[in-house]
């Protein structure tokens, strides 16, 4: 019996177990079809080395090559590195928008307006006080200026309390996240192992699709907290750079953290950053605050000069520093005169009330801006994401094309195989081989 014939047996096997394997591979795609980070596999068939046969022909003397099938070559993952290079650059935007969105949102919600008892609310019954007094130059109107005053100054005092509240937060979320046991350490510290294993995985001439796939996860997770490069090594590994920080974030298996940022660093760090920043938002708004708060004073102490109505110049800071008994109505201090009353009355809708309004529109239209921005990065970021998971993401249609496909296969080198079999079967036990 000829080592070809036998070697029709081996073939037709060959392809038996490449079909079959390829149908393992597809079974794999269709059940984590909707696995976060999955990349959808296949399998790289190729053929298998040929057999030499020396002097095959007794005319020439050449040799010839019969082909002994088919084998798998690898399992190969399908991803697009410039997709998710893009994708996570976008991932980092919308984190940046988002955390501005938000902590823009809650600035406003501070100022609360309009409302009945925001700012703009004690700034009028403030001067609607003094035209009353105008009205009636009596005691109990001069209680009721010093009451409304005392209101005012009060507001004044909470939202910078608030203020600077809400920049303490975002800045204590910032020192959670980049903390000892906060989310970049924690990642970084899983992608640093993820490196070792992968690497030990190709030594031993094993692919590490998965390893690879909860490596990428890990990294596209840390992108919405800032910006990131990813270097593919020749080792298998992956050098991360993060936040356009001094050193990479992870080389190998080794992590460099913590490492200082700034705001450049982008993302969900880099607003948090620079909203809490001395040049930030919520910095600039107490300054306005602040404005609001002298502009008050200095105009009515301009007015009501017997003594200073007010004392400080802050929003922090600023007093009442008058009792009802030296609130004055006259000028002249003639009893029923009333014409300091008018004139602060008449600083309704002037200065102080201007400055707060453009305060209020400064932070209304950060939040606007902010939302717009989020909008057009979360719209960028979805169209980047069908991109990719339409690369590496399973269709199951696509699946159960290929599933069909390699059933087909597999039951040609069932039939190639039976005919071997009943072929030698013939030879055998038929003709007395």
């Amino acid at each position: 019996m000829s080592i070809p014939t036998l070697l029709g047996l081996q073939t037709a096997l060959s392809g038996l177990q490449a079909e079959q394997q390829a149908i393992d591979v597809t079974g794999q795609n269709i059940t984590n079809a909707n696995t976060e980070g999955y990349s959808r596999q296949t399998a790289v068939l190729q053929t298998k080395e040929s057999l030499r046969i020396a002097d095959l022909s007794s005319v020439t003397g050449e040799g010839g090559q019969l082909g002994t099938g088919v084998t798998v070559a690898t399992y190969t993952r399908i991803r697009n590195t410039y997709l998710d290079a893009q994708y996570r650059a976008q991932n980092t935007a919308l984190g940046s928008a988002s955390t501005q969105a938000e902590g823009l949102g809650q600035a406003q919600g501070v100022f609360g307006e309009p409302s009945s008892t925001g700012l703009a609310s004690q700034l009028s019954a403030f001067w609607s006080s003094w035209s009353e007094l105008a009205v009636s130059p009596s005691d109990p109107a001069k209680v009721g200026v010093v009451s409304a005053a005392t209101q005012l100054t009060n507001t004044l005092h909470q939202l910078q309390s608030q203020l600077q509240g809400l920049e303490g937060l975002l800045a204590s979320q910032y020192a959670a996240v980049t903390g000892p046991a906060g989310e970049v350490q924690s990642d970084a510290t899983q992608i640093a192992q993820l490196n070792h294993q992968i690497k030990l995985s190709l030594e031993a001439h094993q692919q590490p699709n998965d390893l690879e796939d909860s490596r990428d996860l890990l990294i596209d997770k840390l992108s919405t907290l800032a910006n990131v490069t990813v270097t593919k090594e020749a080792d298998g590994t992956d050098t991360v750079t993060f936040g356009n920080a001094p050193k990479p974030l992870v080389e190998g298996s080794t992590v460099n953290w913590p490492q200082a940022l700034t705001a450049a660093a982008g993302g969900q760090l880099g607003a948090l950053l620079e909203l809490s920043s001395p040049t930030g938002a919520l910095a600039s708004y107490q300054t306005g605050l602040n404005e609001v708060a002298e502009t008050l004073a200095t105009s009515v102490n301009a007015i009501h000069t017997a003594t200073p109505f007010f004392s400080g110049t802050t929003a922090a800071t600023i007093q009442v520093a008058v009792t009802p008994a030296e609130v004055e109505t006259s000028s002249e201090g003639a009893s029923g005169g009333n014409d300091v009353a008018l004139a602060i009355a008449g600083l309704r809708g002037q200065a102080a009330d201007q400055r707060y309004a453009a305060l209020i529109a400064q932070v209304g239209s950060g939040v606007h801006n902010a939302k717009a921005n989020q909008e057009t990065a979360q719209a960028v970021l979805t169209a980047v994401s069908n991109q990719r998971q339409s690369v590496s993401g399973v269709s199951l249609d696509e699946e159960m094309t290929n599933l069909v496909t390699f059933q087909r296969g597999y039951q040609a080198s069932a039939h190639a195989l039976n005919a071997m079999n009943e072929m030698l079967d013939t030879l055998i036990n038929h003709t007395g081989f």
